[in-house]
């Protein structure tokens, strides 16, 4: 089973690669390569959202466990904290007004329980963030996890390029608990970045509603 999940992980990659058009690789001044810059456009907000959310459930359904259905409630929770993260230039799991993970949901009015919240400051696609959430125990234990069945998922984009991604689980079906701490899984990639891709680019995987 964990073997058919790396495959899925290693195709979404490799398909990410293959979308991107060849392109002369720009070098920085220390002779090193420069990354590319994921842009992401204003009209690309349903396509993303759509894109993590069928990665996940076929991850999902490779361990068979019951898929998990996007929540506009927890999106609008994703979206606060992928921008307030940015404000505050760190990322970790409360806000600025020192906001909890579950004060979050039950601002946008969301009935049920948290299940768990992964982040990441990284330069990044949706992708490849959710490679490297899937690449570490407790992000994954979140994505996994048998107890949700609806996902909430958003970001915030700085003009460097630089973004804040934000994935909620949760279950409408439970009264709401304090859940234990999940650590963020944070990537980081050198500031200088100029070749462009944008969200067309991405990868996609089979079943994809797209």
């Amino acid at each position: 089973m964990i073997r058919i999940i790396s495959l899925l992980l290693a195709g979404l990659l490799v398909l990410s690669a293959c979308a991107v058009p060849p392109s002369q690789p720009t070098m920085t001044s220390d002779g090193s390569t420069a990354p590319k810059l994921y842009r992401i456009r204003a009209g690309d907000t349903s396509k993303l959202q759509y894109r993590m959310v069928d990665s996940v459930n076929a991850l999902r359904q490779a361990q068979g466990v019951a898929p998990v259905e996007l929540n506009p409630q927890l999106n609008a929770a994703a979206a606060t904290h992928s921008r307030d993260m940015s404000v505050q230039n760190r990322p970790w799991h409360f806000g600025s007004d020192g906001s909890s993970p579950i004060d979050r949901l039950q601002r946008v009015g969301y009935p049920g329980r948290l299940v768990g919240e992964n982040i990441s400051e990284t330069y990044e696609s949706e992708m490849e963030t959710l490679a490297a959430w899937m690449d570490q125990p407790d992000t994954r234990r979140t994505i996994m996890s048998r107890e949700a069945s609806q996902m909430g998922f958003s970001w915030h984009q700085e003009n460097n390029g630089k973004i804040w991604w934000t994935m909620v689980m949760a279950n409408p079906n439970s009264s709401a608990l304090v859940p234990q701490a999940n650590p963020s899984a944070s990537r980081r990639v050198p500031a200088s970045v100029d070749q462009v891709t944008s969200a067309d680019d991405a990868a996609t995987i089979v079943g994809s509603t797209e």
